[in-house]
């Protein structure tokens, strides 16, 4: 895979998309839901690549992908803005996403 390919979030999110890796993951009380009314704890999910971007003429603009996986097998992402553009009042997704273990895989490994 061309390391040019991957390089903007319409990229990645496209990618997710031709791999059926588009699931989002969604905070709630309960924890992350890729809205099948299922929750995962931190415990159960894992990080498994990252895919940081920052505006070219606004370094506010900033957002970030988690690929994560669920101890159940079921991939998806989670979308969120950093800097000035986040919309997180409270620390609760910052807390929730920093008890997430971390497995970094090879972006080749996981979209072939």
């Amino acid at each position: 895979m061309n390391k040019t390919e991957m390089t903007t979030l319409s990229s990645v999110m496209e990618k997710l998309r031709i791999k059926r890796l588009d699931k989002e993951f969604r905070m709630t009380p309960e924890g992350f839901t890729p809205g099948n009314s299922k929750c995962y704890t931190p415990d159960q999910l894992k990080i498994i690549k990252t895919y940081r971007f920052e505006g070219d003429s606004d370094p506010g603009d900033s957002s970030i992908i988690y690929l994560i996986e669920a101890n159940d097998g079921l991939r998806g992402y989670s979308l969120d803005a950093y800097g000035v553009y986040s919309d997180h009042i409270d620390e609760v997704y910052d807390d929730f996403i920093r008890k997430i273990p971390v497995e970094e895989r090879d972006e080749q490994q996981l979209f072939e």
